[in-house]
């Protein structure tokens, strides 16, 4: 079976645009695709899930358990787990091990939901 090369018409809106043009209509289509597996996200993460992903990290799983704790009593779960300690790490410029231990002995939270507002 042979497909039938229709691409010279499929393209015909994207014909005249500008380099920039298609750059930014590029990323407007992204967000298109990408929007609604965040929100998927955002609303059906589990404190499982987000220990997982943690644990993929290479955080201890006693750590796990209090960060995942922290971003629950925070509101930040949506945020994913993960994030919540990448941002930290990037923010105080640590590791992500450094940043995960800090948050599991209960320090930083205050300075974590600030980087979310």
């Amino acid at each position: 079976m042979k497909r039938a090369d229709d691409f010279q018409e499929r393209r015909k809106h994207l014909a005249n645009m500008t380099d920039e043009e298609l750059y930014n209509h590029f990323w407007k289509v992204t967000e298109q695709v990408v929007d609604p597996l965040l929100e998927l996200g955002r609303k059906n993460t589990t404190p499982s899930v987000e220990r997982a992903v943690l644990l993929r990290m290479g955080i201890s799983s006693l750590d796990t358990k209090a960060i995942v704790e922290g971003c629950m009593d925070k509101g930040l779960m949506g945020k994913g787990a993960g994030h919540v300690v990448y941002k930290v790490a990037k923010a105080k410029d640590i590791t992500i091990k450094e940043a995960a231990a800090m948050l599991a002995a209960g320090e930083g939270w205050d300075e974590a939901a600030a980087l979310f507002k």
